[in-house]
């Protein structure tokens, strides 16, 4: 397998191309991004992390019938997945509220939303990736009705999984950001799962372990990333 030219760029990840026309290359770098862009930094070592993380969760959903482009972790930075069509539909699942939905909504932090919560955004930084109803998603021609619906239930078939794995290493999953692709005419999952796209809560101390550090100055991204991996490398071993 060679790896080729550069595909496209985004704010944590650039995809190469491969030899292979069906498989492309993500390289996760160590660029750090908030509010839109408007907070930016370099915080050395975050992308080999956020690239061990996420494979670790992939293979972990792979295992549980969960299809993603996942194919194998290459080195510290890289992963080989397949090529995806990207659904410009970004699907958020809420078991707390925190973040966005209670400066939007003024519900109360902590919040626990039962069943969870399942949130559509449009993926597009230029719009500042607002919100959508089902029906906005099928006025644009984003997704099918069908597509909408496999989306959701992965989501929350998703949800289920990690959410039990990670209250085992004494976590709380409070709430993440999903992106899904078309594959062979299937939606399956893509982009990544790691504490960037994550808020991971430790269940003792209530600490954040995720970009939040960043976002707001809780404290060293580093640390809490690196906290996230030994407990899941902790219950890999």
């Amino acid at each position: 397998m060679e790896k080729k030219e550069k595909l496209y760029e985004g704010k944590a990840k650039i995809i190469y191309a491969t030899d292979n026309p069906e498989q492309v290359i993500a390289y996760y770098k160590d660029d750090a991004t908030a509010f839109d862009a408007i907070k930016k930094a370099t915080i050395k070592g975050k992308g080999e992390l956020n690239n061990t993380i996420a494979s670790f969760f992939f293979k972990l959903l792979n295992e549980k019938g969960i299809p993603t482009h996942f194919i194998k972790q290459l080195s510290n930075r890289e992963m080989l997945i397949q090529k995806v069509e990207i659904i410009p539909v970004e699907v958020v699942v809420r078991n707390i509220a925190a973040g966005s939905i209670v400066r939007r909504l003024g519900i109360p932090e902590k919040t626990k939303f039962e069943p969870p919560l399942v949130e559509f955004y449009l993926k597009n930084d230029e719009l500042h990736d607002p919100i959508l109803c089902e029906q906005h998603i099928y006025a644009m021609n984003l997704a099918t009705p069908e597509e909408v619906a496999t989306m959701k239930e992965l989501a929350l078939k998703v949800n289920e999984i990690l959410k039990e794995f990670m209250e085992k290493q004494g976590i709380i999953l409070v709430d993440f950001k999903l992106e899904f692709g078309r594959k062979d005419g299937k939606v399956i999952l893509a982009d990544e799962i790691s504490p960037d796209t994550c808020r991971f809560w430790d269940a003792k101390t209530g600490e954040s372990l995720d970009k939040d550090r960043f976002r707001f100055d809780l404290g060293d991204l580093i640390e809490g990333y690196k906290k996230i991996l030994e407990k899941i490398e902790k219950q890999e071993g």
